[in-house]
C-alpha cells in the first residue's frame, strides 16, 4: 500500500528570466513568498492555498505543456492588473484571455465558474483612475 497526492505545481523558469518571473508570480498571488525561500538558488516555494485548485486535462494543439487558470469575477480588471506586473496579452478566446508571464509561461484569466468561488481568492483593490 502506498499513498500519493497532488502536492506541487512547478513553474519552470529560464535562468535569464528568473528575477522577472519570480517577481511576477509573487505579485500575481499577493507576495506570498515562503519565509524560508532562497531566491538566489534553484527553488522558491510560494505560500498558495490549494484547497480550491482543480486539476484539468485539456486537449489542445498547444500541448504538451502545463498552464494555470486564474479565475476572477472581473476578467478585464484582472488582465489590467497582471499587465501592470509584467504579463502581456497573447490572445482572447471566448470570454477568457490567454496571457504570457515573464519567462514565457502562458496562463489564462477566466471568468468565475467554480462552485466554490470566491473561496481562497485574493481581494484586489480597484485601480484608481488618474
Amino acid at each position: 500500500m502506498h499513498q500519493s497526492k497532488l502536492s506541487t505545481i512547478v513553474i519552470d523558469c529560464p535562468p535569464e528570466q528568473w528575477d522577472a518571473a519570480l517577481a511576477f508570480w509573487q505579485a500575481l498571488f499577493g507576495n506570498v513568498i515562503a519565509d524560508d525561500a532562497d531566491t538566489e538558488h534553484r527553488y522558491v516555494s510560494l505560500k498558495i492555498p490549494v484547497d480550491h485548485v482543480e486539476l484539468l486535462l485539456q486537449r489542445t494543439d498547444d500541448a504538451p505543456g502545463v498552464h494555470l487558470d486564474v479565475e476572477t469575477d472581473n476578467v478585464e480588471a484582472e488582465v489590467e492588473r497582471v499587465q501592470q506586473i509584467g504579463a502581456v496579452k497573447v490572445r482572447g478566446v471566448k470570454d477568457w484571455q490567454v496571457m504570457e508571464a515573464p519567462g514565457g509561461h502562458r496562463f489564462c484569466i477566466v471568468p468565475k465558474h467554480t462552485k466554490t468561488f470566491p473561496a481562497g481568492a485574493n481581494q484586489w483593490p480597484a485601480r484608481e483612475e488618474t
